[in-house]
Parts: structure tokens; sequence; C-alpha cells
């Protein structure tokens, strides 16, 4: 079975046409943030996020800001590994007209309210976080992050087409390290550039009303070096591309083939494993110790995510048949079903 190469785009290129429909010389991954997402028209349907996760010694902390075109929703977690302590904070505003969401990947973008202030600002290869919430789970909680993005880095940024007029741009951005700290009342927890590390998932898209998808990453030092694992499915089978890739060290392996999600949705808790269509190219298996389920049911919107913690075991092929072992490698899955 011999594997298509999707196409790489090179140069920077508008997602949409005049029209707000999927521009075909989109089409295709790219190793930096050069697709801008023009979107426009497709009322009701647009769908744009920026998701942060932070993995920490301690705890691993995420922030998001979405717009879902009727309605802005903002949340913030965080779990302590040790303890299982875990808490989220949903912010919901409905309509969310002053919220702009950027059309470039690394751009700045901030949400205030009385509940929550989440500003991060990009500036000169690096991303300022801070977020602070008066009321977190009873506690006062103020982040300060400084995020780096190497220069030399790549990314990953695909653009997934089921039709001219429903498509998605995704940015998943691996292994940055990442600095500061954040306070819960009067726990603080450091986090240090050596091994601390975040992702961003970047979304950008028109979306059928109705959609399941499975994500599952990673991104952590191994030995000497800097691993993030990026895998995708359900949502792009069938379309041509993938978001399946490895980051060695800043160096992305684009993984051209789907990859296949086998897990028990009656047990979320027991291992998942996640192998290539075709070949023995991605052999992992995911043992989860957490589970978070977040679940939103807001007259147009019902969703439903089971995101777990745990560990990656198992390999992956790079080029000349040598395999890279993945060990014990933390990170998050999940499996989302969303009708929006």
């Amino acid at each position: 079975m011999t594997q298509h190469a999707e196409k790489e785009i090179v140069d920077t290129t508008l997602l949409c046409d005049k029209k707000g429909n999927l521009n075909p010389a989109a089409i295709g991954y790219a190793r930096k943030p050069i697709i801008q997402c023009n979107l426009k028209g497709h009322f009701m349907r647009k769908k744009k996020w920026n998701y942060w996760c932070i993995f920490g010694d301690d705890i691993m902390f995420s922030a998001t800001i979405s717009h879902l075109d009727y309605v802005a929703v903002c949340f913030v977690y965080f779990l302590e590994y040790e303890t299982q302590r875990y808490f989220e904070k949903t912010v919901t505003i409905p309509l969310g007209s002053r919220l702009k969401m950027p059309e470039n990947v690394l751009e700045t973008i901030s949400l205030t309210n009385n509940d929550l202030k989440l500003q991060i600002l990009y500036s000169q290869g690096e991303t300022q976080m801070t977020v602070t919430i008066p009321d977190f789970d009873d506690d006062l909680l103020h982040a300060d992050l400084t995020i780096k993005h190497p220069q030399e880095d790549e990314s990953l940024n695909v653009v997934i087409p089921w039709n001219r007029q429903t498509f998605q741009f995704t940015a998943k951005h691996h292994s940055l390290p990442a600095s500061g700290y954040v306070k819960i009342g009067d726990k603080r927890y450091s986090f240090h550039e050596e091994d601390c590390f975040a992702v961003l998932d970047y979304g950008r898209g028109v979306w059928p009303r109705q959609a399941i998808w499975n994500w599952g990453m990673a991104s952590q030092r191994y030995g000497n070096h800097r691993i993030g694992l990026n895998f995708g499915g359900q949502w792009t089978d069938g379309t041509g591309m993938t978001e399946n890739a490895i980051f060695i060290d800043g160096k992305m392996k684009k993984i051209h083939e789907d990859v296949i999600f086998k897990y028990n949705n009656k047990n979320f808790m027991q291992p998942w494993y996640i192998q290539t269509k075709f070949t023995h190219d991605v052999h992992l298996t995911f043992t989860p110790f957490f589970e978070r389920e977040a679940t939103t049911d807001i007259k147009l919107i019902k969703s439903t995510v089971h995101q777990m913690v745990g560990y990656y075991n198992g390999r992956i092929r790079l080029e000349n048949d040598r395999y890279i072992p993945i060990q014990q490698l933390l990170g998050t899955i999940e499996e989302h079903i969303a009708k929006w």
C-alpha cells in the first residue's frame, strides 16, 4: 500500500476566497503558520478557537478562548498530577460580539470580564500568557507564563477539506518551552523551560452541524530530546489530509497516513490504542490515570468531551526504517462529540 503524499504549502496563502468558501490552493500542510484565516460569511457556522495546554512538573494548566459565531466560550482548568486535584472554570458570553479572534496563528488575543481576565500577548517569538480568576475553586488564580517559539522550530499547520463550504484549518504547535508560575490560593506551581512545554491548538473553520473527533498529543523531554506527538482521527478520515506528525527537537516528520483510535467508549479509563491504518509506522498504547469530562448543553450547542491524561508507550517509524521508542510520555487523548 503506497501512501500518497499530502501537498506541502510553502508560501503565504489565504484560507478562503472572496465569497468565504475554501480556497483550493490552501488545501495541504505547512511547516510554518503561513495560512491566513480570512473567514467570512457562513452565518452561524464559523468556529474559532485558541487552546493552550502547558505541562508542568506538578500540574497541567490549560486556557482556551473560543468563538462559535453565536457565543464565546472561555475555559481554564488545571490538574495536579499527584493529588488529582482538578478544577475547571467556564465563562460563556452570548454573541461574544466584542471578542476579536485573530486571523493568524501567532497573534495577540484577550478576553476580560468580571469572572476572568485572560491575555495572550505575542511578540518577537514569545507568548506572554496572564490569567486572573477571582473565584477559582474558592481561591484566587493568577498565572503568568512565558512561552517561547524557537525560530527554527517547525509546526503542523493543515487544512482539512470536507468540501468548499465546510473546512477546517488547524495549527498544532508543540514542545514550546514554558516558564513562569501558576498560583492558586497560597499554592504556587513553578514552570521551568528546560522540562516544561506548551502546546497550542489553533482552529479556524466552517463546520458541519455535528462532528466527532479524536485528538492525541504529548510534548515532553525524552532523554536529551524534545518530543511532540500529534494524532487526529475520525474528523479527517477520507479527506486526503491528516493532522498526524511527530516532532523531534522542533523538526516535524509528517505522517501522511490515517491513524485509527481504538478505545472503549463505555470506559474511557481503559487503555487506548493508536495505529496507522495500513502500516506499522505508528504503534502506541495510551494508559490514562485521569479523566476530564466536560459537557456543554446550551440550546444551540451540545458538546461532550472525554479528555484523558496519561502516558504513551510504543514506537514510531522514522525514515530509513529507524524507529523511535516512546516510553512513559505524558500527554492527553480525547473523544469530542459536538452538535454546534
